[in-house]
C-alpha cells in the first residue's frame, strides 16, 4: 500500500473509499467528495497516476491517501480496505467503481477468459470492495455502500453478454444487500449510469444518447449518494429509455437491435 501522510489529516471530517480512482468515473467522484469536505481513500492499480492527479487538483496531502490495488484480486482489496480502516478509520462511505467492459463472442475461447475478467471485477471485486466495512459499519450502525452498475444491466444487448450480465448481476447484488443491511442502519445505493464519456467508453462504436461527462454523472451522483436513494439511473432520460425496452416484448426487443453495431471485442 502506498499513501500520503504529509499532513495530519482530520478524523472528524467524513471519509469516502474508492475504487478506480485512477480515472473516468472514480477520479470524478473522488473531486467532487472532496470539494464537499470528505477525505479521501483512493483505490487503484495505478497508484503514482493517482498521486499525480491529486498534485494537479491541489488535493491537501493530509486529506487523501492512495491503496494499491486490482479489485479483481479478492486479498488486494481486502487488504486495502483494512489498511484504510487502520490508517483513515471506518468510511461513511464506500463507493465500488472500479469496472472493465469488452464486446465478447461466445464463439471464440479466448473470450470466454475476457468473461472471467470481466466478473472477477464487476461482480465479485464489487463485493470484496464492500467486505472489510461490513462488520464495521453495523457496529457503528451507519454508512453508505455505494454499487456503481449500469443501465445496460436492465436488458441484454447483442456483443454485451459479458458485461451485461456482470452489471445486472451488481444490480441484484446490491439489492440483496440492501436488505441484509437495513436492520444495522446501513444504506446499500444502486447506482446505474448511461452513456459516460470515459477511456472505458472511448472505443465503443456506436451512438451514445444522452451522454454525460464524468464530471456530469459525478454531480448527480454524489447527490443521489447524499439523499441516500435506493436506487437511481444517471441520466433520467436514460432510465425512461431502459424501462420502455424492459417492457417490450422478446419479438420487437430483438427485431429492434437487428443490426445494431456491437461492442468491440477485446484485442489479444
Amino acid at each position: 500500500m502506498t499513501k500520503t501522510a504529509d499532513h495530519a489529516p482530520a478524523p472528524s471530517d467524513p471519509l469516502v473509499f474508492i475504487t478506480g480512482a485512477s480515472s473516468g468515473i472514480g477520479q470524478a467522484l473522488a473531486l467532487r467528495f472532496y470539494r464537499t469536505g470528505y477525505r479521501l481513500a483512493l483505490v487503484a492499480r495505478r497508484t503514482q497516476a493517482v498521486h499525480d492527479w491529486a498534485i494537479q487538483n491541489q488535493i491537501a496531502a493530509g486529506r487523501y491517501a492512495v491503496y494499491s490495488a486490482d479489485v479483481s484480486v479478492i486479498d488486494q482489496i481486502v487488504a486495502a480496505g483494512q489498511s484504510c480502516i487502520a490508517t483513515q478509520g471506518v468510511p461513511d462511505v464506500v463507493i465500488a467503481s472500479a469496472g472493465i467492459s469488452h464486446g465478447i463472442d461466445t464463439a471464440e475461447r479466448e473470450d470466454l477468459d475476457v468473461m472471467a475478467d470481466i466478473y472477477a471485477t464487476n461482480c465479485v471485486g464489487l463485493a470484496a470492495t464492500f467486505h472489510p466495512f461490513i462488520k464495521a459499519m453495523r457496529a457503528r450502525r451507519s454508512g453508505k455502500l455505494v454499487g456503481i452498475a449500469s443501465v445496460t444491466g436492465i436488458r441484454g444487448l447483442p456483443g454485451h453478454g459479458a458485461y451485461c450480465s456482470s452489471k445486472a448481476a451488481v444490480i441484484s447484488y446490491c439489492e440483496s444487500l440492501r436488505g441484509e443491511m437495513r436492520d444495522a442502519n446501513v444504506q446499500v445505493i444502486t447506482l446505474l449510469p448511461g452513456y459516460i464519456d470515459t477511456p472505458m467508453t472511448a472505443h465503443d462504436t456506436y451512438k451514445r444518447h444522452f451522454l454525460l461527462s464524468p464530471e456530469q454523472f459525478a454531480e448527480r451522483a454524489c447527490k443521489a449518494i447524499t439523499a441516500g436513494v435506493s436506487y437511481r439511473v444517471i441520466p433520467w432520460q436514460m432510465g425512461v429509455t431502459a424501462k420502455i425496452l424492459r417492457l417490450l416484448p422478446n419479438w420487437l426487443f430483438d427485431r429492434i437491435l437487428s443490426g445494431r453495431a456491437r461492442k468491440p471485442r477485446k484485442q489479444h
